[in-house]
């Protein structure tokens, strides 16, 4: 079993703190959602996970079998075995999405143990038709002119092939129509195993009604506040995060846009 491990995690941005103590366990076998209003640090975690130099960590650990990933560049964490499906996924010129994958899997296997070119392309067949996905598009430039639903199966897709022990989802969903949601989904689903967990990042509940979670955490104010099980995720779609936070007690400003997003969302 692989654990993804986050002490008291304080995270700066551009001066302001923004995560403020974050503290989380996620082993494979498991998935997880993380839902909360905006601005309330969920990206943040996601980018601070990965190592993203712009994200300053000023307190706590992250640890993924109980190596320390501060210590880490993001090339070390992702050979180590974390994989980030990110909310808007870069274009990438010059680099063909099967250059691009196949390069991302053999970094992770040892020089005498390379995937074969006929062995790679047999699994990118098969993992591009499950996703619904073109041939055209393994000699496509990464992500360049692909519509919001294609750069998001692209991610899945890339999931599918490297095969991470713990991969982070960051808004799979957005702007995704229901159709491609369940594509996208399917993809997720296809990869549950003992060997394999997930950290999702969502807003809203519909996404979490193709992939049902194990667990459910709920940030406000930068931590997590309340963890459950996939219920409350319906919970907080009936009733909003100002009623839980009106529960808690907790002292969070909310936007009417967090408090009605549901109902935007929809």
């Amino acid at each position: 079993m692989t654990t993804l491990k986050i002490e008291n995690l304080h995270v700066n941005v551009a001066g302001k703190e923004i995560l403020k103590g974050v503290n989380l366990a996620v082993n494979t076998g498991e998935m997880h959602a993380i839902m909360g209003p905006n601005g309330t640090g969920k990206s943040t975690l996601s980018q601070t996970i990965m190592g993203h130099p712009a994200y300053e960590v000023t307190a706590g650990h992250i640890y993924l079998d109980g190596e320390d990933l501060l210590e880490q560049g993001v090339d070390e964490r992702a050979r180590a075995g974390l994989f980030l499906a990110m909310q808007y996924p870069s274009e990438i010129q010059g680099v063909t999405n099967a250059e691009f994958m196949r390069a991302a899997i053999n970094a992770r296997r040892p020089e005498d143990d390379q995937i074969g070119i006929m062995d790679f392309i047999t699994q990118l067949d098969e993992k591009r038709e499950f996703l619904s996905m073109s041939e055209e598009m393994a000699d496509r430039y990464l992500n360049e002119g692909f519509s919001g639903g294609e750069k998001k199966r692209n991610e899945i897709l890339q999931m599918m092939m490297v095969k991470p022990k713990i991969a982070i989802l960051d808004e799979i969903d957005s702007g995704l129509d229901i159709d491609a949601l369940k594509v996208v989904s399917r993809g997720v689903n296809s990869m549950r195993s003992p060997e394999f967990g997930t950290l999702m990042i969502t807003h809203y509940q519909r996404l979490l009604d193709y992939i049902v979670p194990d667990y459910v955490h709920v940030m406000m104010g930068g931590k997590i506040v309340k963890t459950g099980g996939a219920e409350m995720a319906k919970k907080l779609e009936a009733e909003g995060y100002a009623s839980l936070r009106d529960e808690l007690g907790l002292n969070v400003s909310l936007t009417d846009e967090d408090v009605n997003e549901y109902v935007m969302g929809d």
